[in-house]
């Protein structure tokens, strides 16, 4: 629940790589993000430092992404930071992953055409539903039961009592 949350805008770096292990299928790339800012002295933008991510993503993600996305591609990365540190021959090295959450083509620097996956149909209901659906079009002066010997309402004064009756009821009212 405490975790880091970030979006990340950059390029694809690396041909995303996919995998289907016994946990579920998994897909990898690398994200180049460039930060870029305006040079005053040459009156023009300048690249940054370029920070590297390892975006992760998983199930339906994953196989979206391998789909969709190729090197270069510009992109937005939403998802979980996560930085691992390892320490061998006295040299600490760092790595920043992201597990993805969302992952999009960047249509400020370009088109995209969204095209829907399958998806699985979903399961019968076992059981029959408890009540059926109302029929909320009830013609004025019928009521909910079917029966048509029910009077319209024709005071003020009754279409209240009827109101509070059907409040009570939980049916719906018909004001003429």
């Amino acid at each position: 629940m405490n975790e880091t949350m970030i979006c990340a805008v950059g390029n694809v770096a690396t041909q995303p790589m996919y995998r289907d292990p016994g946990t579920g299928m998994s897909a990898r790339f690398r994200l180049a993000v460039t930060a870029r800012y305006w040079d005053r002295e040459k009156n023009a933008w300048t690249d940054g430092h370029t920070n590297f991510f390892t975006v992760w993503a998983n199930r339906q993600l994953a196989a979206n992404t391998m789909a969709s996305l190729n090197v270069g591609d510009p992109v937005v990365v939403q998802g979980r930071l996560k930085v691992r540190t390892d320490s061998r021959d006295g040299n600490t090295r760092a790595w920043a992953d992201i597990d993805a959450v969302a992952i999009g083509h960047d249509l400020a620097r370009g088109t995209s055409a969204f095209r829907r996956t399958g998806r699985p149909e979903p399961a019968a209901p076992t059981t029959p539903p408890a009540q059926p659906e109302p029929n909320w079009e009830t013609p004025v002066g019928t009521s909910v039961t079917g029966d048509d010997t029910a009077p319209p309402v024709e005071s003020p004064a009754d279409a209240s009592a009827e109101a509070e009756n059907a409040k009570q009821r939980r049916e719906p009212v018909a004001v003429t």
